[in-house]
């Protein structure tokens, strides 16, 4: 008897591994070994969240390029919306065009978008052909490991979009793309431009 069953159990074990396999995460042939999930449904999410103040989170910034950077303070009186992406993440793709039309219809309110790639190492190099695809003309960048781990807190998915008003305060966090996404971030926006400048 026990060696009749003995071969359905290897079998079983076998299947198991597959479909394992198959549920995994980890995208590394496709970004380069990334252990950065893709968010596939709205989370639970809360605001504020991450909790803020200028002395956290004002000198965390991100490498434009040219030997350039950018911190936050330096959007200090602007709506600022950070954009976490990757080239390889489909619903980071479909958060693009919006983001690109948001960009043209407040920027002369104040208004500005960053797209920042935490797609790996081997997606660094892929931006530009990215940008040109998309005919993305917003900031992208490579953000500090102390910003991603500070905003990103709790929940690694992407996208991620995050809304700060002009006094610098989380208004949204978006996780994903969903059905209300554009909806959530425009009212967030909409809300952040009318919020008074910083006086100093």
């Amino acid at each position: 008897m026990f060696r009749r069953l003995k071969p359905r159990i290897v079998l079983l074990a076998i299947l198991l591994c597959v479909l394992a396999a198959c549920n995994s995460n980890d995208n590394d042939l496709s970004n380069g070994g990334s252990k950065t999930p893709v968010a596939t449904a709205p989370p639970n999410t809360a605001l504020p969240m991450p909790p803020l103040n200028g002395g956290t989170i004002n000198n965390l910034g991100w490498n434009v390029g040219g030997g350039r950077r950018n911190v936050f303070a330096d959007f200090k009186g602007k709506v600022l919306v950070l954009d976490f992406y990757a080239t390889w993440c489909d619903p980071c793709r479909k958060t693009i065009p919006h983001l690109i039309g948001l960009q043209n219809k407040y920027e002369s309110q104040g208004f500005q978008v960053v797209g920042l790639n935490v797609g790996g190492p081997y997606d660094e190099e892929k931006v530009p052909a990215f940008a040109q695809e998309f005919g993305i003309q917003y900031t992208l960048g490579q953000p500090d490991e102390e910003l991603v781990t500070f905003l990103m807190a709790g929940n690694e998915n992407i996208p991620q979009t995050f809304v700060f008003d002009r006094q610098g305060q989380l208004a949204a966090r978006v996780i994903g793309y969903t059905s209300n996404y554009e909806q959530r971030v425009d009212s967030a926006i909409e809300a952040g431009l009318k919020t008074p400048a910083p006086s100093n």
